[in-house]
């Protein structure tokens, strides 16, 4: 699994993710910092890549599209650092590895996780 980790989140993510056993690329190795969020999200999808991210726009995208890729992982916390949730982060990733791969949206808390199949229905 490659995870593309979001410009709102720190590049110091990659190597932690590497450290892990997860490949993974800092949107800012890739394009333009100021890129829009559907410019990322096409490119993670072409890629087969999973967007880790901490702004809420990718669920609204994937809820406003009803597009079945790419996975996305939303961290929700005040502290966003990998020192801070990244063991969250790496429970998530395993318990949901198999969702992630077939298309998913993953929400991780410093206590729990939850996760929504995609694509997102809005009609429910």
């Amino acid at each position: 699994m490659t995870l593309l980790i979001d410009m709102n989140l720190s590049p110091r993510w990659v190597a932690f993710f590497q450290q892990e056993g997860f490949g993974a690329r800092h949107w800012s190795d890739i394009g333009d910092g100021d890129a829009p969020d559907e410019q990322i999200f096409s490119w993670a999808a072409s890629q087969h890549a999973v967007v880790f991210t901490h702004d809420l726009d990718f669920g609204a995208i994937l809820a406003a599209t009803g597009a079945p890729a790419p996975s996305v992982i939303q961290v929700r916390a005040q502290d966003v650092l990998p020192e801070a949730i990244g063991s969250s982060v790496v429970r998530a990733l395993h318990q949901f590895e198999d969702a992630l791969q077939k298309g998913a949206i993953v929400t991780v808390q410093p206590e729990q996780s939850r996760v929504r199949m995609l694509p997102l229905r809005t009609d429910r």
